[in-house]
């Protein structure tokens, strides 16, 4: 198995602004159009036993409201009637109603455990739909939003298990022949789970084809690919090509396939070697390898040689056959690497990773006289080669670690994530990103030909990063700067949503009820215009400008675009003009 190749973000220092000042609070009026809706929007409220923070994130956090990138005057939501309304805009202060374009078959309140409908738009023509009961349809629906051209007709649809909703989809052709993948997202109860929350999260990969079968095109699935984790992914798209898959999760997510190998594979080693203990243990960080050998108390250091090499190991005591002897999962520093005997009773070995980041899973390979423990078990694992007490006296010379007096940014980040690339024939992970400190924010998509952006928070600043899995030099580009964006929403307690416009014009983010704020990127000024402070001239300020709504329901719905900003409640539509047209 090829390891995955370790990778890192480089942003562009001439987008970057380090001498940033702030944003200016504009007072200037912003128009702001309301419409209120027919029948009030299909909310799907969690139930109570959806109450985990996975349930609430994709499922409770959803965005109702739903933009086609491809003809960006036009959004959508589903209706409590099971109809998909469109609103296409045309001109500002002549609003019509949203009309219908879709009407679900299904009764959706006839299923108990139903989730919100979903909706993604993979192309210009194309539209993939769950209803929230578990059943994908796939929709052929001509030029969106021209009611004389637009006709959405149903090519697939099919049942397939528990409820889920459409995380992404693209649509693209090989070979002639045209196909739309879907990524379905589902949190399920897992009942070998006794220590976590219970759930686990599940990536559903659908490949359907078009078939032609006797002069008869049809729709069929062709592939299905599941991955899990333990937590709901903050970003996961599919390549447009339909090659890989990137996930910007918390935790890690792998194949079921792979995992139910891997389950059968230590099955039978375990019955080739029931009865034979470890020879030793090794446990791992992403900087260093440790290994922990039982010695008899007769062994001196003189009896104890251990050579190292860049791929290699070899341990030997006294004149017997080498305890442990082969090439190493990957490269370490070996002029770097060390060992020492611990109270006579263990041989302790520390190797130096020289792909730092980069975890091993397996030490030497082909080896299987080792085991490789968990950092969380290993107190308890190897507490025969230390002490034979859970809890030493604390007043001898060295008394052990104690974790209350560890400083809090010792603690482990949980906002810390990974960006992993899987390949789609393997589901591999073929390139891997430890994204640490730099929370994810939002996702929004610039051009829908490309995979949707991700933005992460960078100290202050908001950083949008742009995919290119045809670029393997370059699979990740920085993009566009939102100056200080990252610090002003840690400050926005009540945030819901957030959105930038696709021309990087502005940023905003909305609140739960009523407030929406908008962050412009600096300008030119008209006016001559000086900082007191320093006494020099200001050449552009950023303007932070704030509309409040005439609404008490809660904002369900929240979409960017180069010129306005959507926003949904329960019962009304807003539309609020930020930047003019060309």
């Amino acid at each position: 198995m090829a390891a995955a190749t370790s990778c890192s973000l480089r942003a562009k220092r001439l987008l970057l602004e380090p001498r940033f000042e702030g944003y200016k609070l504009s007072l200037e009026p912003l128009a702001c159009y309301r419409l209120g809706l027919a029948d009030a929007v299909a909310e799907v409220k969690l139930r109570d036993d959806q109450y985990t923070l996975d349930h609430m994130r994709a499922f409770g956090m959803y965005n109702y409201l739903h933009l086609d990138s491809w003809s960006q005057d036009n959004v959508y939501y589903v209706d409590q009637s099971g109809r998909v309304m469109n609103l296409s805009v045309t001109l500002d202060t002549s609003l019509q109603k949203p009309r219908e374009v879709f009407r679900l078959p299904a009764d959706l309140t006839a299923c108990d455990n139903r989730l919100c409908a979903s909706i993604y738009f993979p192309s210009s023509t194309w539209v993939t739909l769950s209803d929230g009961t578990g059943r994908l349809y796939l929709i052929k629906t001509g030029k969106r939003g021209d009611s004389a051209s637009e006709k959405w007709e149903i090519v697939f649809n099919e049942e397939l298990g528990s409820p889920f909703i459409v995380a992404h989809s693209v649509s693209f052709v090989k070979s002639g022949t045209h196909s739309v993948a879907v990524l379905l997202l589902r949190v399920e109860k897992d009942e070998l789970d006794t220590k976590g929350s219970g759930f686990h999260v599940t990536l559903e990969w659908v490949t359907i084809a078009e078939m032609s079968k006797e002069g008869d095109h049809q729709y069929e699935i062709c592939r299905k690919r599941v991955l899990q984790g333990k937590s709901v992914p903050h970003y996961a798209a599919i390549e447009p090509s339909g090659d890989g898959l990137m996930i910007l999760s918390y935790k890690p997510f792998k194949s079921i396939q792979q995992e139910e190998e891997k389950l059968v594979e230590n099955d039978d080693a375990k019955t080739a070697n029931e009865k034979k203990d470890p020879l030793y243990y090794w446990q791992q960080t992403e900087d260093d390898v440790t290994i922990t050998i039982h010695i008899p108390q007769d062994i001196t250091k003189d009896d104890i040689k251990v050579h190292f090499s860049p791929e290699n190991i070899r341990v030997t005591l006294k004149d017997q056959p080498p305890l442990m002897e082969g090439k190493l999962h990957s490269s370490v520093d070996h002029e770097s690497c060390t060992w020492i005997i611990k109270e006579n009773k263990s041989l302790e070995i520390s190797l130096i990773k020289k792909n730092e980041g980069l975890r091993w899973p397996e030490l030497i390979i082909g080896d299987t006289n080792g085991e490789l423990i968990m950092d969380t078990e290993m107190s308890e694992c190897l507490m025969h080669l230390t002490s034979e007490e859970m809890n030493p006296n604390p007043e001898k010379e060295n008394p052990p670690c104690n974790a209350q007096e560890l400083e809090e940014c010792d603690a482990f980040l949980e906002d810390s994530a990974t960006l992993c690339r899987f390949d789609g024939d393997t589901l591999q992970v073929t390139h891997v990103i430890n994204l640490g400190s730099n929370q994810y924010l939002f996702s929004a998509v610039v051009d829908p030909r490309e995979m949707p952006c991700f933005c992460l928070r960078h100290d202050v600043d908001a950083l949008l990063w742009q995919p290119h899995p045809d670029q393997p030099e370059n699979m990740w580009e920085h993009i566009a700067t939102f100056n200080a964006l990252g610090y002003v929403q840690a400050s926005k307690q009540d945030k819901k949503f957030m959105a930038c416009a696709p021309d990087y014009s502005y940023s905003a983010l909305c609140e739960c009820l009523r407030r929406v704020f908008i962050y412009r990127q600096p300008a030119p000024l008209s006016t001559v215009l000086y900082n007191r402070k320093e006494g020099r001239q200001v050449g552009q300020v950023a303007k932070q400008l704030v509309a409040t709504l005439e609404a008490n329901d809660p904002i369900l719905g929240f979409q960017a675009t180069n010129e306005r900003l959507f926003v949904l409640t329960a019962k009304t539509l807003f539309l609020i003009k930020v930047n003019t047209g060309n």
